[in-house]
């Protein structure tokens, strides 16, 4: 049978009797198959696996306990044969035909009058795939094209008008490959993107062109899209059913506003889903290898966006501290983690554009790196750490190391600009 013989279709069985003949393991896989598609399931065989006597057993399907008959076609909607004797699966399929009844013969797919598709189930899409009668072709080739659309390689956006909804997505520190899986896919799905400044950026230029892109970034002192308006796009472009994706930098839930969003698109009847992402706190130092916590060097960690709440926190070399967007900040919060006891010599690293092409990492200590920061004019986006970990990092200078320490430094991090200043 050539391909183009085929003429692919999808059938709707709810409630409408089907025919397995035959009870092993083919025959479980397939009536497993038409039970989710809601059909009423008969199986015909002699011995039946476990899973298909477990099925019957739940009354999930009926089972006949004996050889083939060819009344068993009589009011069948459709049959799949998968005895493993070719004389059987014969008899069934010619029986079938002389009824007019779809038959599926898993022992000749040449002369079969109907071909199971390898199948996956992607959101609210199908896949089906024939390969000439190939199944593990199928098979990988069904793979494949759901991997595809799991990652948002391809297009899983809807055409026509449907429910709007909100997708709050965590996009990482910046690098497009850090994005989460869901968070690829929605972005995939998306008729509105509500981008930051701080987000995968390289991810918006892979979307369709009638995708709309609504600027909302923040700057240091700069809001020029207020948090006010920001909520209400998210819940006018909803509302007029669109599929909404807030893409932000790190995690939506750290640091980033997004339990307001949240709330504010639940109180106006707005579907609302939180995609995690990797954290800015914990994924930028690590481009510099440094941990944010290590044996032997720090059980936990504080992560703080000014000096305010800088006494409330720990101030002892083996809990890191970890700052966000405190560049501006930067000598104020050293002066007063030193006023609570802190070290003057306390290492410190600031990673700037962790990820990016022009990441930068500033090596110190707690009383140097205000200066040393200033000397080399580090701005934002940065993330600072102070603690015994910044001794770890590869970057770190070989007095900052022990011989405790000093083997088990991280593998260099990928980077095209590095700078390393000492005091």
């Amino acid at each position: 049978m050539a391909i183009q013989d085929i003429y692919p279709t999808a059938l709707r069985l709810l409630g409408r009797p089907v025919l397995v003949v035959g009870g092993g393991p083919v025959a479980t896989r397939r009536a497993r198959g038409l039970l989710d598609a809601g059909a009423r399931v008969t199986v015909v065989a002699p011995v039946a696996s476990a899973a298909l006597q477990d099925l019957a057993d739940a009354g999930l399907l009926a089972w006949e306990p004996r050889g083939y008959r060819p009344s068993d076609v009589d009011d069948a909607w459709f049959i799949q044969t998968a005895t493993g004797d070719p004389a059987v699966d014969t008899r069934v399929a010619a029986d079938a035909e002389a009824q007019r009844i779809w038959c599926v013969n898993a022992s000749d797919h040449e002369s079969s009058a109907a071909w199971t598709p390898a199948v996956a189930v992607v959101d609210d899409v199908q896949i089906a795939v024939n390969a000439g009668g190939d199944p593990r072709r199928a098979m990988a080739l069904r793979d494949a094209v759901a991997t595809a659309l799991e990652t948002g390689d391809l297009p899983l956006r809807r055409r026509r008008p449907a429910a709007g909804s909100v997708a709050l997505v965590g996009g990482g520190p910046g690098d497009t490959g850090l994005i989460t899986v869901r968070g690829r896919r929605l972005l995939g799905q998306a008729d509105v993107v509500v981008a930051d400044r701080l987000g995968p950026r390289g991810l918006l230029r892979e979307l369709a062109p009638d995708v709309r892109v609504i600027e909302v970034g923040k700057t240091p002192g700069h809001h020029p899209v207020p948090q006010s308006e920001i909520n209400g796009i998210l819940v006018e472009e909803a509302l007029a059913g669109h599929r909404v994706v807030r893409l932000k930098g790190g995690d939506p839930y750290v640091l980033g506003r997004g339990g307001e969003e949240a709330e504010f698109c639940r109180r106006h009847g707005v579907d609302v889903e939180v995609v995690p992402g990797v954290t800015s706190a914990i994924s930028v130092p690590a481009a510099a290898g440094i941990p944010v916590t290590h044996r032997g060097l720090a059980k936990g960690f504080s992560v703080v966006t000014g000096h305010e709440e800088l006494s409330e926190v720990p101030a002892r070399a083996d809990h890191t501290v970890i700052l966000l967007m405190g560049v501006g900040q930067l000598r104020d919060s050293a002066a007063a983690l030193g006023r609570a006891g802190l070290p003057a010599a306390t290492p410190v690293g600031i990673v700037e554009n962790g990820y990016l092409p022009n990441q930068r990492v500033t090596i110190g200590t707690l009383g140097t790196i205000a200066d040393q920061a200033e000397a080399l004019g580090v701005a934002n986006p940065a993330v600072i750490v102070i603690g015994d970990v910044v001794r770890v990092s590869p970057f770190a200078p070989s007095h900052f190391k022990t011989a405790d320490y000093s083997t088990t430094s991280p593998n260099s991090p990928r980077t095209a600009s590095t700078r390393v200043l000492t005091p």
